[in-house]
């Protein structure tokens, strides 16, 4: 059912690309109908255009709040053209027919993000905008609604191929988009007034985009967010669903580490959002050498994240295996140019650390939502045989980090601040031990003088026993089993150094 618009109502806080559209609809004899300021816009025009004032004989009143909040705005809009009733009482009351509506929302979110100042935000609580939008969105059987600029040149070439008509097909496509953006308005004045929702689930993220594929290749992805606040991507192919899971494993991870001492650098590899790799040094080039020597062979394909700039020396390294991304908050030029002769090698700047305080996983018919695993260690309780020394707190200290971000159950071996076996994803936590201890004779590291952290208690003293008989000397764990109690006896026993934090750190 074609409908040629006739008459709009345009009402918009953004003005950019309205130009063109508004030309258009004016070549093609529509009577325009506007307020405020986009009517002052439409009139510098040398456009005609009417003021909505002389339709409702209102001026703008209570400082702009009520405009065109008027039966006969209202409608104009809702007036169904095909019902009798309806137009009879718009002939009646002198009610204009209003063939296109466009009208975009006044910048909630951006005042939010821009100022603290709780008056100027509730005045941006659009009430108009909404209203317009949704009723020329339900009578879209006969009004077109355009609801954000992004959709102007897409009428506009609509309407000059058309002829100024529009298909009920498409009517129904934008508003389909207006219910969606008044959807999301919505979200964000409630997330605004009660940020910890208990009620309803609540969550509109904008800009989706399609992937190549999900987790495989038989599997749709799509991702919804905005990488570019988080990133300038300076070289390499499109991130895939895969590589978007291991980058967000690697910044949770590189942001343990943000603060710690200023004179040091940690390099990381993640592979399949574990690390596989990750050291703390004096230089960039000595952390990417003893991370890597952690596991070079896992590394291959991996994704790498430091905390300090790559220069050229340590580009040279990196350079001689392959691997999918990497991670920095800065690259000096000379790198660049190295890392940058592999086309597909996709490079990221990180521009800020990524600030979410709540995870969310689907699960069964619904979603599961947790606050971030946050923090290293609830105490310090020195429980052994004998207290841990201050080259042992380092590493303690450092291994419960990193293996707060293995998959449990996990065990991670560390010594000089470097990973040099880790076990994670096993059934039984003596099982990650084994596979840790086995990565470390792999490449031929010695555990004597190495510390053991544990994700979770242990509920015997056989790992402390098979963790000790390797050369280790010195644990860190959460404690709470009702069997605590074997493992610190047999520390006790053997002069070993053992830490409680209180603190678990499951990850699955």
């Amino acid at each position: 059912m074609n409908k040629k618009i006739q008459s709009a109502l345009i009402s918009v806080f953004y003005k950019d690309g309205l130009e063109p559209l508004v030309r258009l609809l004016h070549e093609q004899g529509v009577t325009i109908y506007s307020t405020g300021g986009t009517q002052q816009f439409i009139e510098k025009l040398n456009l005609p255009c009417v003021p909505v004032e002389s339709v409702t004989s209102y001026p703008s009143i209570l400082g702009g709040r009520v405009k065109t909040l008027h039966p006969k705005i209202f409608g104009g809009i809702l007036g169904r053209r095909a019902n009798e009733q309806d137009l009879s009482e718009m002939k009646e009351f002198e009610i204009p027919e209003l063939d296109l509506v466009i009208v975009d929302l006044y910048p909630f979110e951006e005042t939010v993000a821009n100022t603290s100042d709780e008056q100027s935000i509730i005045e941006k609580i659009d009430i108009g905008g909404p209203s317009m939008i949704r009723g020329a969105a339900k009578n879209h059987r006969d009004v077109v609604v355009i609801a954000s600029k992004q959709d102007y040149s897409l009428l506009e070439n609509m309407l000059r191929d058309q002829n100024g008509a529009t298909t009920l097909e498409q009517r129904r496509h934008f508003a389909a988009k207006a219910f969606e953006v008044c959807a999301h308005y919505d979200v964000a004045i409630s997330h605004y007034f009660t940020p910890q929702q208990d009620t309803y689930f609540l969550a509109s993220i904008p800009n989706p985009k399609i992937m190549r594929y999900g987790e495989n290749p038989h599997q749709q992805g799509i991702f919804y967010g905005q990488l570019d606040q988080l990133f300038n991507q300076l070289n390499g192919k499109e991130l895939s669903y895969n590589n978007l899971v291991d980058v967000d494993a690697a910044v949770q991870l590189i942001r343990e580490f943000q603060s710690t001492n200023k004179n040091e650098f940690t390099f990381a590899i993640i592979k399949h959002t574990n690390v596989c790799g990750i050291a703390a040094r004096p230089s960039v080039k000595q952390a990417w050498d003893s991370a890597l020597a952690g596991d070079p062979e896992s590394a291959f394909g991996g994704v790498l994240v430091c905390n300090g700039t790559i220069d050229s020396t340590t580009a040279n390294a990196i350079n001689e295996i392959f691997f999918e991304v990497l991670i920095a908050p800065q690259f000096e030029q000379s790198a660049l140019d190295i890392l940058k002769t592999k086309k597909n090698r996709i490079l990221l700047q990180q521009k800020q650390a990524v600030n979410n305080t709540h995870q969310y996983k689907s699960m069964l018919n619904g979603v599961l939502v947790q606050q971030n695993d946050e923090g290293n260690f609830e105490k310090w309780e020195e429980a052994g045989g004998r207290p841990s020394t201050e080259i042992e707190k380092e590493d303690l200290a450092f291994a419960n980090l990193v293996c707060k971000h293995l998959k449990s159950n996990a065990i991670a071996l560390v010594k000089n601040k470097q990973l040099i076996g880790k076990g994670c994803g096993q059934t039984s936590r003596i099982d990650s031990l084994r596979q840790a201890i086995e990565k470390s004779k792999q490449f031929s590291f010695d555990l004597k003088g190495a510390v053991l952290a544990s994700d979770a208690f242990f509920p015997f003293n056989d790992c402390v026993q098979m963790g000790h008989e390797a050369g280790i000397e010195a644990f860190i764990q959460p404690g709470g089993s009702i069997r605590d109690k074997d493992s610190v006896e047999y520390c006790q026993q053997h002069q070993l150094a053992m830490v409680m934090t209180g603190m678990r750190h499951f990850k699955h």
